[in-house]
C-alpha cells in the first residue's frame, strides 16, 4: 500500500546553455500539501560542473542556488515569493524558465516519511 501523503517532487537541473537543452541533475524539491512541507537537497559537485561547463560562472550559479534556498525555506529572507504560502513558493519554483537553474517537470508519489523521500529522491536522482 502506498504511503499516506501525496507528494510532488522536481529535478532542479544545471543548464549551462540553454539554447542547446543540455544539463546536470544538481538537486530536487520535494512538496506535500498536508502535512505543509517543502524542502529541497542541492549538491554542486564542482568538478562534475566545470566538466561538463569549464565556462561557468560558479559564483552566478551558487547566488542562482542561494536564492532558490532562501524561497524554499520561506520567511522574509526569501524575499516577497519566501512570504507565501508552501504550495505557491512550490509553483513559483518550478516554474519553466531559461535559466541556468532549471527544474523537470512535477511528479508525484505517495509518502509516509517526507524528509525520508526527500533524501531518497535526491540520492537515486542527484548523486
Amino acid at each position: 500500500m502506498p504511503g499516506k501523503h501525496l507528494f510532488e517532487y522536481a529535478v532542479i537541473r544545471f543548464v549551462p546553455r540553454v539554447e542547446r537543452e543540455e544539463f546536470v541533475n544538481i538537486g530536487v524539491t520535494v512538496f506535500c500539501k498536508r502535512p505543509a512541507f517543502l524542502g529541497t537537497r542541492i549538491n554542486m559537485d564542482m568538478d562534475k560542473l566545470l566538466h561538463f561547463a569549464p565556462e561557468l560562472d560558479i559564483e552566478m550559479l551558487k547566488e542562482h542556488l542561494y536564492g532558490y534556498e532562501k524561497v524554499c525555506r520561506g520567511g522574509p529572507e526569501g524575499g516577497p515569493i519566501g512570504q507565501l504560502d508552501h504550495a505557491s513558493r512550490f509553483r513559483w519554483l518550478t516554474a519553466t524558465r531559461s535559466t541556468i537553474v532549471q527544474c523537470s517537470r512535477v511528479h508525484a508519489g505517495f509518502s509516509d516519511d517526507l524528509e525520508a523521500t526527500l533524501h531518497a529522491l535526491f540520492q537515486k536522482l542527484v548523486l
